[in-house]
């Protein structure tokens, strides 16, 4: 090849690799503040890219995905908020306890939570049907569903006369959830003690605290609950408590019972709505869906330790046992 040839060769070979850097560059970019941990987050992670896959989107050559863990930190939220609006990303994918922080960094970017207990309440939308702003996402539970918990826990535990409701109080949705589940066990006669948990080194004198009043705790769930679930299943489980979740990886994790929607399934729905918003569709016009999948789980091996013998009844509409 004579030496012209050969640079014309190199210079074209060097134009398409600036093209294609260049095409690269132009990718859309999803960013993912996820607030819990890495491992918790798996299985819900994969159903949202198996979805996004099958709607065309293919991390790397159709789009863009940059994960941040928070690892159940509050305080990680604001950083990973402001890193995303700096690079200015197309969407943020998150879950309700950083919403927040989020919207107090960014008014522009669309914001998609895959989960959040009560968006309405906690003021993450303006109504269900239209959010208004630029977040939007699935609402984890109702209020229904929190007295369900609660009962099918007086139903398991017959003579159950206290309830103990463990939750992060400065999370607004869960002191809401808080206040649901109070008011749902004082119309079953129960009576309450609310466990107001700031931080890790609450969990162990406020649970082992109620070791002789009561054989039940109901845990809202929020990131900073999640990353210490197995802490206070496992301090639960000493005090003879039977633990209440709101979804199955809780109760899989030495938990008792959880009752709640199919998290994983949220996920994979939330892959729509990154897909709408991607193709230009705004976060203010697509509402909020309730969940469609809700799943009751038992752990037979903590009911063992607990000593708890479960109703046939609750056994037969159990989707998931764990032995």
């Amino acid at each position: 090849m004579k030496r012209r040839d050969f640079i014309a060769f190199v210079g074209a070979a060097l134009s398409r690799a600036l093209d294609a850097h260049a095409e690269q560059a132009k990718l859309p970019v999803i960013g993912v503040l996820g607030a819990g941990a890495e491992k918790s987050w798996a299985a819900s992670m994969s159903a949202f890219r198996q979805r996004l896959g099958e709607l065309g989107w293919i991390d790397g050559r159709t789009v863009t995905i940059v994960i941040r863990w928070a690892e159940g930190r509050s305080d990680r939220y604001a950083e990973i908020a402001a890193e995303f609006a700096q690079a200015n990303v197309d969407v943020i994918l998150t879950a309700g306890s950083a919403i927040p922080a989020l919207k107090q960094t960014t008014s522009k970017i669309p914001i998609v939570f895959a989960v959040a207990v009560d968006p309405l309440a906690s003021g993450f939308v303006a109504s269900l049907s239209r959010p208004g702003g630029n977040v939007t996402g699935l609402s984890l539970q109702s209020n229904e569903m929190v007295s369900k918990r609660v009962g099918l826990l007086r139903e398991i535990i017959p003579s159950l006369a206290r309830l103990a409701v463990l939750a992060n109080g400065g999370y607004l949705s869960a002191a809401h959830e808080t206040a649901t589940a109070e008011a749902a066990a004082r119309q079953l006669g129960l009576e309450v003690d609310i466990l107001d948990i700031r931080s890790a080194g609450d969990l162990a004198p406020a649970i082992e605290a109620m070791r002789d009043k009561t054989k039940a705790l109901y845990v809202c769930q929020d990131s900073f609950v999640v990353a210490n679930l197995v802490r206070i299943n496992g301090l639960a489980r000493e005090s003879g408590i039977a633990t209440m979740w709101g979804a199955r990886a809780f109760c899989k994790a030495d938990g008792f019972i959880s009752y709640g929607a199919d998290e994983a399934d949220l996920f994979r729905r939330a892959g729509d709505y990154v897909d709408k918003i991607l193709k230009g569709t705004k976060p203010a016009d697509i509402p909020v869906e309730q969940p469609t999948k809700i799943e009751l789980v038992l752990n037979l091996a903590t009911a063992k330790v607990l000593n708890l013998t479960i109703p046939p009844s609750v056994l037969a509409l159990a989707n998931e046992v764990f032995e």
